[in-house]
């Protein structure tokens, strides 16, 4: 994280995307006493194009012009998909800029009405994965979707979150490939910085996939979980922006057996039977000491 924090953002992209191609994936004899994982500095420059010297101006920070050509052609070495192609062309594209007044993520009274309305579990979110307002089949459905629970942090640091999670793996890892997608260059937002500081100090999972600087879009999708109560429900996920803040629901195949259970979750709901364990305390920083680690990814 360090040259992230000296604001060399491009250099410490680039070495981490490097890190993550095998010799074999550049068409490259994979060679003895490698001392480095991934490709060397050299190896970039010259399947790119470009001296070496130049390279590892660019990973140092001396340089933070490139052309587009040279971005492109080290998008094609590195193995960038769209989404990590224009979030390396923006990391070179990005200026210095006046602090911007961060105006407080406010839900819409609108929206609120609508989640009283709708049959499904439905929520509003921040950027930084912070819920703001839910309805009560959200809650039922995770008790950490209680407005003032943060997702990611959740998902980091309960148990039972974790244990919630079929794919707990790559639900984390695209957490937080998304998480810095959204961040983007708004790198000094106090509400990112708090959350990027306290994950890292308490989540080596968190630590490990920050590192691999992933950036990926998490919007709509589909995931299993396990609810404690009904079991096993295969969900579709949609996201809805609505002014500064993001509109979550998830909903079943209609006719479905997770529809079923869904429609029987409801019911347990509205006649105030228990739906699901009561919420989990607040995680103390020192959770990570507490959690079975997940798999490395």
């Amino acid at each position: 994280m360090k040259d992230e924090e000296s604001g060399n953002r491009l250099g410490a992209y680039l070495r981490a995307r490097r890190e993550l191609v095998s010799p074999a994936q550049a068409g490259l004899p994979p060679g003895g006493n490698r001392r480095v994982p991934g490709l060397r500095r050299e190896e970039v420059a010259l399947l790119a194009g470009i001296s070496p010297d130049y390279y590892l101006r660019l990973e140092r920070g001396r340089d933070k012009n490139p052309s587009p050509q040279v971005l492109e052609s080290l998008a094609r070495v590195l193995r960038l998909d769209d989404i990590e192609r224009t979030y390396l062309l923006g990391l070179a594209a990005a200026r210095p800029r006046a602090p911007r007044r961060k105006r407080p993520e406010r839900v819409p009274a609108r929206v609120r009405e609508l989640l009283a309305h709708l049959q499904i579990p439905a929520f509003v979110e921040g950027r930084a994965f912070d819920v703001l307002a839910s309805n009560p089949m959200a809650v039922a459905l995770s008790p950490r979707l209680t407005p003032g629970h943060n997702r990611l942090r959740s998902l980091l640091l309960d148990p039972e979150e974790q244990a919630f999670h079929q794919d707990w793996a790559k639900a984390t890892a695209d957490f937080v490939a998304a998480l810095r997608t959204t961040i983007g260059d708004d790198t000094d937002d106090p509400r990112f910085v708090e959350l990027v500081g306290e994950l890292a100090l308490s989540s080596r999972r968190f630590r490990t996939l920050w590192a691999r600087h992933d950036v990926r879009s998490l919007d709509g999708g589909t995931t299993t979980v396990h609810h404690p109560v009904v079991g096993e429900l295969r969900l579709h996920r949609d996201k809805l922006p609505v002014d500064d803040v993001i509109l979550v629901v998830y909903y079943p195949d209609k006719d479905s057996d997770s529809d079923e259970k869904l429609r029987l979750l409801a019911a347990l709901t509205q006649t105030g039977s228990p739906a699901g364990p009561k919420p989990a305390p607040e995680e103390s920083p020192d959770a990570e000491r507490r959690v079975p680690p997940g798999p490395e990814g």
